[in-house]
């Protein structure tokens, strides 16, 4: 049974996992979308509104907790400059995985994801 476990191990140690985790938020940040399998995009959307509900916040607390995650300072400046502006009124929610097909060579099921308009 699957009761009370809090996230997809997705096959890798915890270091890997969040690596790959931390790739796709800052490509989701910096491209407004990406695309990868399902899996990893729900996974990555948990964190990505856990990052934009933090960039809301808007304080010196909230940016260095963000700096922990992404250590890319690009992507946690666009993230508190123009992405958390963006969703000011909305309470969250502010991903949506779109499925994509499946992937020619393993036939993985794909999916978009990306920020709610």
């Amino acid at each position: 049974m699957r009761h009370r476990k809090g996230y997809k191990k997705l096959n890798r140690p915890t270091d890997q996992r969040m690596a790959m985790l931390r790739g796709i938020v800052t490509g989701l940040i910096m491209h407004e979308s990406v695309k990868t399998t399902v899996a990893r995009a729900k996974e990555a959307a948990r964190l990505a509104e856990k990052l934009v509900t933090w960039a809301k916040r808007g304080d010196l607390h909230s940016r260095r907790l963000a700096l922990r995650v992404l250590p890319d300072k690009e992507a946690v400046h666009k993230l508190f400059a123009e992405i958390a502006p963006r969703f000011e009124d909305r309470e969250g929610g502010y991903t949506q995985v779109i499925r994509a097909g499946m992937r020619r060579g393993d036939s993985a099921e794909m999916a978009i994801l990306r920020w709610v308009e």
